[in-house]
């Protein structure tokens, strides 16, 4: 097993160039891919985003071209973003080689790129578009590419790209060696390897060496009506150098922009209604910090690679495993440690436990912290927050003087600034702040009593109840109270503390197939003689 870069055989400058790097041991795909590329022929990748997969083609690549100013190796990429990301990696691994590599992609001065090109380059790197430009004006010739690499080919596919990659692939030098990477296989890209490779060899890793090593994972229990103030109680407790929080949808995103920024954070959206200049700007900022997190869609998040990313938040849960892969493989880059947030309401669990089946992994829960916990965490970084003020305030601080003075006249300088703190930086989560006031129901003391419109009409037990409830909400079955089961209804009593969880996860869900709703029990009456006899468990 490859456990040092040295093991390569690769050149003393690219080896250098990697040291200098920080990189200290291969990646699964790194050390699966470059062996095999090395060699010569075809080769099919198949690996997410945040593997390493640059590294794993960017360092055979750049170590088999040679100065000679011509196209060398052409490699394709589904956005302009990503050519930039892949060509500066490029350029770090061809630091001690005098090689030139040059990001071609729409929105860009198609001129500034001509005068590139005719001062010579070695490795282009670009969008499929733009590259059919160049070679429509004769502005770029690939007669002598010994390399071509197809990066994200499945995301070119989505995007529509088959027809131009076929296109380009067939102005390349025939004798050359081809190399595919996608995180899917899908049925259109096998048969571009089947008409363009020669005998690929496949190098695969399982998801499992995706997320294990660098990522942390976890996931907290949050109610719906409460995600936003859970989210913030999430974020104030962690340190967070640079966040990707993600949403299902476009509208979600920018609620959650609008919502953050409101609450006072560097926060800005990335959706794909956004033109490449908005895009841009929001990436730029992104980049130097001057926004922490980044809200997107999956779709919007394509080719974004940012090695400082601490923190992916799933402020939606991801609609399928594969796309919880590719998410979380946004964070734990160039060997850092990188932790995996995702929010769970009571309706997501199922969705949560399919996730964890196909990762082969059990995802560990934590509960949203306390407001104490928040204060002990932030308190140091308010205190900042205030001194900082206080320095650069001058005239607009000396504008709430009068109001000052005379609430300092009624109470305590204490009462005030701790009522301040209050109301600037604490949410209500509490499960007695949730908003669900369940009154007295006729449970035992501790306990909430739920009616729900179902019973032995629908073949229900205490033990699919239970089970049912367990399985959403995350609780010991033996915690749940009494059942009592009737011909067309049903009483199940539960601990107040996860009430409302109960009463998200179960309204208008399904039992036995069959469609129910749940509401809070009225208290049993004092004396209830025709009551039928109960089924107890």
């Amino acid at each position: 097993m490859t456990t040092n870069f040295n093991d390569f055989q690769i050149s003393e400058p690219i080896q250098r160039a990697i040291k200098e790097m920080g990189f200290e041991e291969p990646s699964p795909i790194q050390e699966k891919a470059i062996p095999v590329i090395l060699q010569g022929g075809d080769v099919i990748g198949q690996a997410q985003t945040g593997t390493g997969k640059t590294a794993a083609f960017g360092i055979p690549v750049v170590d088999k071209v040679k100065q000679e100013r011509y196209v060398q190796a052409l490699i394709l990429t589904p956005t302009r973003e990503l050519a930039i990301q892949v060509s500066g990696e490029l350029q770090k691994l061809s630091v001690h080689k005098k090689i030139r590599t040059l990001p071609i992609y729409g929105g860009q001065s198609i001129g500034h790129q001509i005068k590139a090109l005719k001062q010579g380059v070695q490795v282009v790197i670009g969008t499929p578009g733009r590259i059919l430009d160049h070679l429509r004006r004769n502005t770029l010739k690939l007669d002598q590419v010994h390399t071509i690499v197809l990066d994200e080919a499945d995301e070119m596919l989505d995007m529509g790209f088959v027809d131009d990659i076929e296109m380009i692939l067939k102005q390349v030098n025939h004798n050359r060696q081809t190399l595919l990477f996608s995180a899917t296989m899908p049925v259109a890209i096998r048969k571009l390897t089947k008409r363009y490779m020669n005998s690929p060899k496949t190098v695969t890793i399982n998801k499992g060496e995706v997320t294990a090593p660098l990522i942390d994972q976890m996931y907290f229990k949050v109610l719906e009506r409460n995600k936003i103030d859970s989210l913030c109680r999430i974020i104030d407790s962690e340190d967070i150098e640079l966040g990707i929080l993600f949403c299902r949808t476009k509208k979600g995103v920018a609620e959650l922009t609008e919502a953050l920024q409101a609450r006072g954070y560097l926060a800005d959206g990335l959706h794909g209604d956004l033109t490449q200049s908005q895009r841009d700007a929001v990436m730029k900022k992104f980049r130097d910090s001057s926004v922490e997190f980044l809200i997107a869609t999956d779709v919007a998040a394509r080719g974004i690679d940012v090695e400082n990313v601490s923190h992916v938040i799933n402020y939606d849960i991801p609609q399928d495993p594969e796309s919880y892969v590719h998410r979380i493989g946004r964070t734990g880059r160039a060997g850092k440690k990188g932790l995996a947030l995702t929010l769970v309401t009571p309706r997501e669990m199922k969705h949560l436990r399919s996730i964890e089946k196909e990762i082969k992994m059990t995802i560990p829960s934590q509960d949203v912290p306390t407001i104490e916990e928040v204060v002990e965490k932030q308190q140091n970084s308010w205190k900042k927050l205030i001194s900082d003020q206080i320095a650069a305030g001058g005239k607009e601080n000396e504008l709430f003087t009068p109001l000052v003075e005379e609430i300092l006249q009624d109470h305590q300088a204490e009462s005030v600034i701790a009522a301040l703190l209050k109301m600037n930086f604490s949410s209500d989560t509490s499960l007695e702040e949730s908003g669900y006031q369940f009154g007295e129901t006729g449970g035992a003391k501790g306990m909430v009593r739920f009616f729900i419109n179902v019973g032995r009409n629908i073949q229900l037990t205490p033990k699919v109840l239970v089970d049912e409830i367990s399985d959403l909400v995350g609780i010991p079955t033996k915690s749940i109270g009494k059942i009592d089961i009737f011909e067309n209804f049903t009483f199940v009593e539960v601990p107040e503390d996860v009430a409302p969880f109960v009463y998200e996860a179960l309204r208008y869900s399904r039992l036995n197939g069959a469609r129910v709703n749940l509401e809070p029990a009225k208290p049993r009456p004092k004396r209830d003689r025709n009551t039928p006899s109960r089924t107890e468990r």
